[in-house]
């Protein structure tokens, strides 16, 4: 395992120098699912939410969230962003995926960016619905894909579907 570039070799928190890297297309896609009732579900997507269009405000919610990850996440790099992208999809009547898509050309990867947009989103999502459904749950956030910089690639393997032995 590589060793954590957050520290010294004393310990001490550091922002890491990223000043002799190349800048390079860099790419990340993270994504949300929140949960709630079916009939809250159906009140947003039927834009019958007294707060408004719920999927809106939270796209436009993500979007500023991911400009500021510098600002929110403190050893990140503030980076002028080339795109940002976020979709809702309903899984099924009580649960609606988020997914972010963030770019940048630049010396530093934009994975926090990704998944600050879509907790941003989900935690949207929730303070406009919360007068209808307290009990909605917002989980896993996760990095799905990354690519550019020298680490290459990553693509979040599909879950194990097969039965697990012994439990």
């Amino acid at each position: 395992m590589p060793p954590l570039t957050h520290f010294d070799e004393h310990g001490a928190a550091r922002m890491v120098d990223v000043g002799g890297k190349g800048v390079t297309h860099r790419r990340a896609r993270a994504t949300a699912v929140i949960t709630m009732l079916p009939q809250t579900l159906q009140l947003i997507t039927d834009r019958q939410v007294a707060k408004g269009d719920v999927f809106e405000v939270a796209r436009i919610a993500g979007i500023l969230a991911a400009k500021r990850t510098g600002e929110l996440i403190p050893l990140c790099h503030p980076l002028g962003l080339d795109s940002i992208e976020i979709d809702f999809s309903p899984m099924d009547a009580s649960r609606v995926r988020i997914e972010a898509t963030v770019s940048v050309h630049g010396r530093t990867g934009v994975e926090m960016e990704a998944m600050t947009a879509v907790s941003v989103a989900a935690l949207t999502v929730y303070d406009m619905c919360k007068a209808v459904d307290r009990a909605m749950t917002i989980g896993p956030i996760q990095l799905e894909e990354k690519s550019g910089g020298k680490s290459g690639r990553y693509l979040r393997s599909p879950p194990d579907s097969s039965p697990q032995s012994g439990i």
